[in-house]
C-alpha cells in the first residue's frame, strides 16, 4: 500500500516532477513502458472470489444444518424416507439461497472498477493524447476540464477556477476549490488537500492539469478497495444465536439419548436394536427439524414487507440484525441532508428573512435577486439545472419564486467577466442594459466584498456605507456562519462603459452592497422525527461526515442528535488521530458527531462501538462509506444517491433515501426477532414435551410412541403453525422497548423458562392421558387398552401443540386480546394441521400405517379437554408474570 509519509501536497510541483522523473511535457514512451512494468495497470484489484461449488459447500458448515442432516440420516435409518427427503430438500434450498445472496454481495469492487474514468487526456512527449485510464502511469501529465472524471491521484500543476466534486470520497457536500500552492501542514485529511485531485472525483468547473502520483491500488480509492477486500465477515446476532442454540440442543439430545439407551439396556427388557431405535426416536423428537426453514421463511417474509416500505434487504440475517441495533452511525451528506444546496436565509433591506417566507415581488427596488441570476453560470437543460451547486441553488430559488430566469438572462446579456479565483474570493460580470449602459454584478465572500463597497441599498434609497451598517452586515454573516450556513454577498454598480483593463483592483471598487444570501445543504424534513423515534426506541444516532466541524455540529443540533452546549460531543478526524485505540475506547461514548473524517476513521468508529458489545448499523452513500458499511453489523446504503460501491458493500438499501425508513426497518426487524422467538418457544416446548413423554415411557417400561408418530407430529403440528407465527403483527409496544443488543439471544426475555415449564406441562398432560387410559380402559383386552392409550397419547401430544400455538402468540401477553385471531394464515394453519392430525385416526386405512386405533367420543373428550387445559394453565402463569413485571 501507499507510503503514507510521502505527502505530495507538501512538495513543490518541480520537486514532485523530479521525484517521478517527469516534466511539464510528460513522459516519453520508454518511460511509460518502464513505469507500467514497475507499477502495473491503473486498475483496482478484487478479492479472489470463491466459485459456486465452494460457496455451496460452505453453506453446510452451520451446526444446525449438520443437526438437520443427522435428523435426515436418522429418518432413513428408521425407515421414514419421505421425512428424510423433506429435510434434505429444506437443507438444499437453504444452501442455494445462501449462495445466491453471497454471490450478489461480491459486487462491491466490480462497482468501484466501473466508477473509474474510461479515458484520460494526457501529455506525452509534449503532445496531447487520449488513452484508456488503465494505461495511465505515475508521472503522466493529465489535462482536466469540466465534466472529466479523475483517472488517478494527481498533484495539481495548473488550476484556472478548478472545482471538484468529491462528496462520494470525502463527504464534502459542495465542490472543492482547487489550487496549486504548497500546503505546509504535515498531516491533512484528504478533504483539505486542495492541491490534489483524487481518482473517481469529478471536475465541475474550470480547467487545469496535474501529474499522476499514484495509480491503481495505491490511490485513495484503491486503499478503500483494499479495506473492502480485507474487511472481516462478522457473524450476525442471528447466526450467533442459531449456532449457540444448535450447540445446546445437540448436547442435550446426545445426553438424553445415551441415558435412555443405557437405562433400557440395564433394565434388560429390550434388545440392543430396539433400544437403539428408541434412542433414535428420542433424538428425532428433540431435533426441531423445521427451525432453519422457519427462520429463513420468517426472514424472507420480513424482507417482502420491508421492500413494500422502501427497505430492500440484500442479506436475510440483516432483517433480524436491525431489530437488535443499538447504534445508527449515519453519514451526513445525502443521508441526513439532501445533498443539494438550498437558499435558506436572505438579508435584504437590512433585515434577515427565511427564504421560504420571502416573495421577490415585495422588493421591486432591490437588485439582489437580479444579481443572483446574472452573476451565475448555471445551465438549464431538460434534465434540470447543471452547474456549481451553489449557483444552481440561486437559480432554483428564483424559479421557486416564479421568476422568469431565461427572460432576464436574455434581456441583460453578459458581455464581459472577471472570473472567480480563490485568492480574492469574488466573481464579476458585465451585462448590457436596455438603455445602453452596463450592469456590473459582483458576488463573493462578504468580508472581501465589503472592502470594495461604499454604498448600500435600502429599498428605494442608496445610502453611504458606514461602520454601523458594516457591523450589521458582518454580524449577520457571522450569525449565519455559526449555523453552518454558507453566505454569499452581492453588490453592483451601473457604468457607461466596460473598462479596458478587467482586473479586480480596477473594476471591483466603489460598489453598492445589495444583500446576503445564506445557503445550506438542508436536513431531510423527516429526519428529525426519525432521530427522536430512534432515541425513544433506545437507539443512539451518530453523525459521521467529511464536512467541517461547525457544519456538522449545526446540522446535528437541528436534527436533535446533540443539544445546544454539547460541543464536547463533537470530534474531528485529526483529533481522533491523536488518540490510540485504548483511549478512544474509553471516550467513544462521549462523541455523537464525527467531523472531517476519512474512510479509515469510519471503520475505526464502528470497531470501537462493536468492542463495547454494541450492534452497529452504518448508513452511507459514497465510495468512502463502503469499508465501514461492510464492517458494521448492518450496512445501509442509499438507493437513489448511493454509489454502486456502497450498495455492493451493504446489507440493506433504502430505496427512497429516507432516513426514517431505517426506523421502520428497525421496527420490522424487532417484529421478525419477536416472531422467531415465538416460533422457537413453540417448537422447543413442543419438542421438550415429546422428549419428556418418550423418556418417562421408557423409564416406566410402557409401550412408547413410535418414530412415525413423532415425525408426523413434528411435520404437521410444528411446521405450519410455526411458520404462521412468523406472520404475527407487531405488538404495540415493540418500539418502546430497549434494543436487546448483542448479548441477547432467542432464549432471553423469559423464553427459556417458558420453554421449560410449558414443555414439562405438555409432557405431563400427555403422560396423564396415557395413564388415565390404562387405568380406565374402554376395552377389556389389555392389548386394545394399550393401543387406545397410545393413540390417545399421540392425539393429545399433537392437539396440545396446536392449542399451545395460541399461547405462543405472545411471550407474556394474554391470548384474549383483539389481535389473537387477526392472523388469518395462522388460523387456517391450525385448522389444516388439526385435519392432518385427525385423519390418521378417523380415516379407515390410515390406522395401520400410523399404528393407531379409532377413539370414541368419551376418549376424544378426554383428549380435547386435556389439550385445552394447557391454555388455561399458561394464561394463569402469564397473569402472574405480567403482575410481577409491573
Amino acid at each position: 500500500m501507499k507510503d503514507t509519509k510521502r505527502n505530495y501536497y507538501n512538495q513543490q510541483v518541480a520537486d514532485v516532477l523530479k521525484t517521478l522523473n517527469s516534466s511539464q511535457d510528460g513522459l516519453s514512451e520508454s518511460q511509460v513502458q518502464e513505469s507500467l512494468e514497475k507499477h502495473g495497470k491503473n486498475q483496482l484489484e478484487a478479492k479472489k472470489n470463491t466459485n459456486l461449488l465452494q460457496k455451496f459447500i460452505a453453506q453446510f458448515k452451520n451446526l444446525m444444518i449438520i443437526v438437520l442432516l443427522a435428523a435426515a440420516l436418522v429418518s432413513v435409518f428408521v425407515g421414514e424416507g419421505v421425512d428424510a427427503i423433506i429435510i434434505l430438500l429444506v437443507v438444499v434450498l437453504n444452501a442455494i439461497f445462501g449462495v445466491f445472496q453471497e454471490a450478489r454481495a461480491e459486487q462491491a469492487i466490480d462497482a468501484l472498477k466501473e466508477l473509474s474514468a474510461p479515458q484520460a487526456h494526457v501529455k506525452r512527449n509534449g503532445k496531447v493524447e487520449t488513452i484508456k485510464s488503465e494505461d495511465v502511469v505515475p508521472g503522466d501529465i493529465v489535462l482536466l476540464e469540466a465534466g472529466d472524471i479523475i483517472p488517478a491521484d494527481l498533484r495539481l500543476i495548473e488550476s484556472a477556477g478548478l472545482k471538484m466534486e468529491e462528496s462520494a470520497l470525502t463527504g464534502e457536500s459542495v465542490p472543492v476549490e482547487k489550487t496549486t500552492a504548497v500546503l505546509t501542514d504535515e498531516k491533512l485529511p484528504i478533504g483539505d488537500q486542495t492541491n490534489m485531485a483524487f481518482m473517481n472525483s469529478n471536475v465541475t468547473y474550470g480547467r487545469g492539469s496535474g501529474v499522476v502520483v499514484e495509480t491503481g491500488m495505491h490511490t485513495q480509492v484503491g486503499e478503500i478497495a483494499d479495506m473492502i477486500n480485507n474487511a472481516e465477515e462478522n457473524t450476525t446476532p442471528l447466526q450467533a444465536n442459531l449456532n449457540q442454540l444448535s450447540k445446546v440442543l445437540t448436547g442435550l439430545i446426545l445426553v438424553v439419548a445415551v441415558i435412555v439407551f443405557i437405562v433400557g439396556m440395564v433394565r434388560g427388557e429390550e434388545t440392543v436394536i430396539n433400544m437403539l431405535l428408541t434412542a433414535i426416536s428420542l433424538a428425532v423428537a428433540a431435533i426441531p427439524e423445521g427451525l432453519p426453514a422457519i427462520v429463513t421463511i420468517t426472514l424472507a417474509l420480513g424482507t417482502q414487507r420491508m421492500a413494500k416500505r422502501h427497505a430492500i434487504i440484500r442479506k436475510l440475517p440483516a432483517v433480524e440484525t436491525l431489530g437488535g441495533t443499538e447504534i445508527i452511525a449515519s453519514d451526513k451528506t445525502g443521508t441526513l441532508t439532501q445533498n443539494k444546496m438550498t437558499v435558506e436565509k436572505v438579508f435584504v433591506n437590512n433585515k434577515l428573512y427565511d427564504a421560504r417566507d420571502l416573495q421577490i415581488k415585495d422588493y421591486p427596488y432591490n437588485h439582489l435577486f437580479e444579481l443572483m441570476v446574472l452573476n451565475n453560470d448555471t445551465k438549464q437543460t431538460e434534465d434540470g439545472l447543471i452547474g456549481d451547486p451553489t449557483e444552481t441553488a440561486l437559480i432554483q430559488f428564483n424559479l421557486d419564486k416564479h421568476e422568469d430566469v431565461d427572460k432576464l438572462v436574455q434581456s441583460e446579456e453578459r458581455v464581459a467577466e472577471v472570473p472567480f479565483d480563490s485568492e480574492r474570493k469574488l466573481m464579476s460580470t458585465y451585462n448590457k442594459l436596455a438603455d445602453g449602459r452596463y450592469l456590473q454584478t459582483v458576488k463573493g465572500a462578504p468580508d472581501e466584498l465589503l472592502q470594495r463597497t461604499t454604498l448600500f441599498e435600502s429599498g428605494k434609497e442608496i445610502k453611504s456605507m458606514d461602520e454601523k451598517e458594516r457591523k450589521l452586515i458582518l454580524d449577520t454573516n457571522h450569525e449565519l456562519a455559526t449555523q453552518a450556513i454558507r453566505v454569499l454577498g452581492f453588490a453592483y454598480q451601473i457604468v457607461d462603459e466596460i473598462p479596458d483593463t478587467l482586473k479586480s483592483e480596477v473594476v471591483e471598487q466603489d460598489l453598492i452592497f445589495a444583500g446576503l444570501i445564506g445557503m445550506i445543504d438542508p436536513e431531510r424534513p423527516e429526519v428529525a422525527q426519525a432521530v427522536e423515534e430512534a432515541k425513544q426506541a433506545g437507539i443512539r444516532p451518530l453523525m459521521i461526515t467529511g464536512d467541517h466541524r461547525d457544519t456538522a455540529s449545526a446540522i446535528a443540533k437541528r436534527l436533535g442528535i446533540i443539544k445546544e452546549g454539547q460541543d464536547d460531543a463533537v470530534i474531528s478526524g485529526s483529533e481522533l488521530d491523536t488518540m490510540d485505540d485504548k483511549t478512544f475506547a474509553k471516550k467513544v461514548k462521549q462523541y455523537s458527531v464525527y467531523a472531517r473524517v476519512a474512510p479509515e476513521h469510519k471503520v475505526r468508529i464502528v470497531n470501537a462501538w462493536q468492542k463495547q458489545g454494541k450492534v452497529v448499523a452504518m448508513t452511507g452513500d459514497g465510495v468512502n462509506d463502503a469499508p465501514s458499511l461492510k464492517q458494521a453489523d448492518i450496512g445501509i446504503a442509499m438507493g437513489i444517491t448511493g454509489t454502486e460501491v456502497s450498495k455492493g458493500a451493504s446489507d440493506m438499501i433504502l430505496a427512497d433515501d429516507n432516513f426514517s425508513t431505517i426506523v421502520v426497518a428497525v421496527e420490522e426487524g424487532r417484529k421478525v426477532f419477536a416472531n422467531i422467538q415465538k416460533a422457537i418457544q413453540y417448537l422447543l416446548s413442543a419438542n421438550l414435551g415429546e422428549v419428556l413423554t418418550l423418556f418417562v415411557m421408557t423409564m416406566m417400561g410402557w409401550q412408547i410412541l413410535a418414530p412415525v408418530h413423532i415425525l408426523w407430529i413434528n411435520l404437521v403440528t410444528d411446521t405450519l403453525p410455526a411458520i404462521a407465527l412468523g406472520l404475527e403483527p407487531s405488538e404495540k409496544d415493540v418500539m418502546k422497548q430497549k434494543p436487546r443488543g448483542r448479548q441477547s439471544n432467542f432464549l432471553s426475555g423469559g423464553v427459556a423458562s417458558n420453554v421449560i415449564y410449558q414443555g414439562l406441562l405438555e409432557g405431563i398432560i400427555t403422560l396423564g392421558v396415557y395413564a388415565l387410559a390404562i387405568l380406565h380402559p374402554v376395552h377389556a383386552s389389555s392389548a386394545l387398552a394399550h393401543a387406545d392409550a397410545l393413540t390417545m397419547a399421540f392425539a393429545t401430544l399433537g392437539l396440545i401443540q396446536l392449542f399451545h400455538a395460541f399461547n405462543s402468540k405472545s411471550i407474556h401477553g394474554s391470548i384474549f386480546s383483539a389481535t389473537t385471531l387477526k392472523n388469518k394464515f395462522f388460523n387456517w394453519a391450525i385448522v389444516l394441521s388439526f385435519i392432518l392430525l385427525a385423519v390418521t385416526i378417523v380415516v379407515p386405512g390410515l390406522n395401520d400405517i400410523f399404528h393407531v386405533t379409532h377413539l370414541d367420543l368419551y376418549q376424544w373428550a378426554i383428549v380435547v379437554g386435556a389439550s385445552v387445559s394447557i391454555v388455561v394453565i399458561v394464561e394463569i402463569v402469564k397473569w402472574f408474570q405480567r403482575r410481577a413485571h409491573r
